[in-house]
């Protein structure tokens, strides 16, 4: 389709697509992006195919190159181009043909809010092998009109002459259908219609070969001779400028024998009321009435003024007129579009394009501005340049210099501020907001310094419905627009809490000897830092105040239980702590020892005697008996049996330093240690009065039975 003056193209449903026959080409060091064409208009309803090339080196720095992705776009989101088969007003409609180095794009089903600059961006496996080919390519969606360009009003019949109009210039000579009252008006081919009709007749045309798609159908209104034909139904105008709305209007020169006399003539907006008496358009309306010209002139346009405009008249004989429909009207104010960035260590570049919100009419010639100084030679609604960060730069239409763009320029140094700006509590809601002077408008984001940077979120606020004091830290935002990007100054946000649970310790950690030094610590984590009270328990007054309460010589008297309180402006806290006294070793290890020596003085007392009486009587039986007599010496079998047992328990005694009143008791080594214990164990000693066995070993073996007792275990 390439050099084509015009591609017309018929489908099952139909579509139609006018290409301009100038190939573009952009490209640098072997990356390119060709378009056949770089303005299209289609039909409403249609379909277009937009031809496309693109071109890369084969390697770089030796490494094969290979594109990895390939996409038409028409908007970024945050800087970055949206694939058009990811949104969804084109879902279904839109096709890539990509093969071979090929980038055509196809769309099918047409809409007017299509209409829009569509470019084709491929990236490669390289980091910097991206490219967009820019400027793209302008596709107009049009919808057709049937325009009443002239209007012959007689007493038995109107005639008229009609246009079949779209909003952008078809090229070539297309073909063109009409219908009258829905019925196909055969052998009309032009875009031209003129005819006879009566009032009720409507009138509607398509282009041939797509007669799905025709135009809305008109009524002409014309009658009695009533006519009001205006040269435009649609006007764009920038803002600030003039407008001229031309109009002309036809009434019988007579009525039977009377002259026919307009006696009221005006513009209206709404509900018939003359704009000339509306405060709004007060000194900016001016009207044309001489010979049947109602043009309508509009000065100093503003964006309210964007409108439907109906011109309307009375005559002497009773009969009136509204052109119906009126002219449509759309005020633009001109916006700069960053089309493309590319930033780098050295320098920013940037392509910008001088915008409308609807296509003003002809081909009207820019002026651009850098820094507010004119930029000579600049004539194109596209400019590309290096620029600085705080670079700015605007448009405006030539002639039209008093009503320049607004300016578009880098973020300005970003500023954070807080909300409550007093002091912030634990558990209260508080919000920051980032803001910056920057066209585009800027986009945020929110960091917090811990000690590396972490992100947050996106916006211009950052809320905590509930700040915590975990929160308490450096935050700064970056505003970022198409242009550059910004970053704040550091906002340190001071969370202030109640004290919370106290930690209580103590020192020496082990049990407390009476007469030591004992030390009570308190902490508590709390903003701002807490103040400290001792008190113990059943005590009204305080005992100290600090964080350390030392007691240099502890008393049986000092036991008890003790709590820390940790207050602060924002509240309080307290833990307790439970003494508890243990007397000094010089009593406490005497106890057990006085016990353990009077035990042992007793139970030897009583075994010695035991045993001495037991001999005795041996002795004073032998005496008597005889040797020969040794079984008298057993019990009367028919006398009940008399055992005597005598147990001893093991007696353990603490290895501490000896009181001199048990100094006859002595350990058989020195005492080293408080902690050591020397254990004296006395064996289990039974005397049994058995009428058959004798349980006395030393009768049996020999041995004196005073020995048996003889034997004392010491461990250690």
């Amino acid at each position: 389709m390439r050099g084509a003056a015009m591609s017309l193209t018929a489908a099952a449903s139909g579509f139609v697509v006018f290409l301009l026959s100038v190939s573009v080409i952009q490209g640098q060091n072997g990356w390119g992006v060709t378009y056949t064409s770089t303005q299209i208009c289609a039909v409403k309803g249609s379909t277009v195919n937009i031809p496309c090339s693109y071109t890369y080196p084969s390697r770089i720095n030796g490494l094969v190159t290979k594109v990895e992705k390939r996409f038409w776009f028409t908007e970024l989101n945050n800087g970055e181009p949206v694939d058009l088969t990811t949104t969804s007003e084109y879902s279904g409609r839109v096709q890539y043909n990509s093969k071979n180095n090929v980038c055509s794009l196809r769309i099918s089903d047409l809409r007017e809010r299509d209409s829009a600059e569509y470019k084709f961006r491929f990236t490669t496996n390289h980091l910097t092998g991206k490219y967009t080919g820019s400027p793209g390519v302008t596709l107009s969606v049009t919808g057709l009109q049937v325009q009443v360009s002239r209007l012959k009003v007689y007493w038995s019949s109107n005639w008229a002459e009609l246009k079949c109009q779209s909003s952008c210039p078809l090229p070539g000579h297309p073909s063109y259908v009409w219908y009258k009252n829905g019925q196909n008006i055969q052998g009309q081919t032009s875009d031209s219609y003129s005819a006879y009709l009566d009032p009720a007749d409507s009138f509607s045309c398509a282009v041939r070969g797509h007669e799905d798609f025709p135009s809305p159908s008109v009524v002409i209104k014309g009658q009695y001779g009533l006519g009001v034909t205006y040269t435009s139904t649609q006007i764009c105008a920038v803002k600030g400028s003039t407008v001229n709305i031309s109009c002309s209007y036809t009434y019988p020169s007579a009525v039977g024998d009377v002259d026919t006399t307009v006696e009221q003539r005006f513009w209206f907006i709404q509900q018939f009321v003359d704009l000339t008496t509306v405060s709004e358009y007060s000194g900016r309306v001016q009207y044309h009435s001489e010979n049947k010209d109602c043009s309508l002139r509009i000065s100093d346009l503003r964006k309210r003024d964007s409108a439907e405009y109906k011109f309307w008249f009375i005559t002497n004989q009773g009969g009136n007129y509204v052109g119906y429909p009126g002219i449509t009207l759309s005020v633009t104010d001109l916006q700069v579009q960053v089309r493309r960035l590319e930033v780098s260590w050295s320098s920013n570049w940037a392509e910008l394009k001088c915008q409308s919100s609807c296509p003003l009419l002809g081909r009207p010639s820019y002026v651009w501005y850098k820094n507010g100084q004119n930029i000579q030679g600049q004539r194109s609604n596209s400019y590309s340049a290096s620029f600085y960060p705080a670079d700015s730069f605007s448009c405006a239409v030539r002639g039209h210099e008093d009503f320049p763009s607004p300016s578009v320029y880098g973020p300005k140094l970003p500023s954070v501020s807080v909300s409550p700006s007093a002091e912030i509590v634990e558990g209260s809601s508080v919000t920051l907001t980032c803001s910056s002077d920057a066209n585009p408008a800027a986009k945020y984001t929110w960091y917090k310094e811990k000690p590396d940077s972490k992100y947050l979120s996106k916006g211009p606020r950052l809320i905590f419905s509930s700040i915590r004091s975990s929160d308490s830290g450096q935050y700064y935002c970056t505003a970022e627009n198409e242009l550059g990007t910004k970053t704040s100054q550091y906002k340190f946000i001071d969370v202030k809490y109640a004290p919370k649970l106290p930690s209580v310790s103590v020192s020496p950690s082990a049990e407390i000897v009476e007469g030591s030094s004992v030390t009570l610590t308190c902490s508590s984590d709390a903003n701002p830092a807490a103040n400290y009270t001792w008190y113990k328990e059943n005590e009204d007054s305080p005992k100290a105040s600090g964080q350390i309460f030392t007691i240099t010589d502890f008393r049986a008297e000092h036991s008890g239980n003790y709590y820390c309180e940790a207050q602060n402006r924002r509240g309080r806290q307290n833990s307790t702590l439970h003494l508890t006294v243990v007397a000094d070793h010089h009593i406490s290890g005497a106890s057990p020892l006085i016990a353990a020596g009077t035990i042992s003085v007793v139970l030897l007392a009583v075994l010695s005697l035991s045993v001495f009486l037991w001999i005795r009587k041996r002795r004073a039986s032998r005496a008597s008996s005889g040797p020969d007599n040794r079984e008298q010496c057993v019990p009367d079998q028919s006398e009940p049996e008399e055992q005597v047992d005598l147990q001893y328990a093991t007696i353990h005694v603490s290895n501490s330093q000896a009181d001199p009143l048990y100094s006859n008791i002595r350990a058989a080594q020195p005492l080293r240690h408080r902690e050591q214990q020397e254990a004296v164990e006395y064996a289990a000693v039974r005397f049994n009065s058995d009428s058959t066995a004798p349980r006395t070993r030393g009768r049996d073996t020999g041995e004196d039975p005073a020995a048996l007792y003889s034997t004392v275990n010491k461990t250690r």
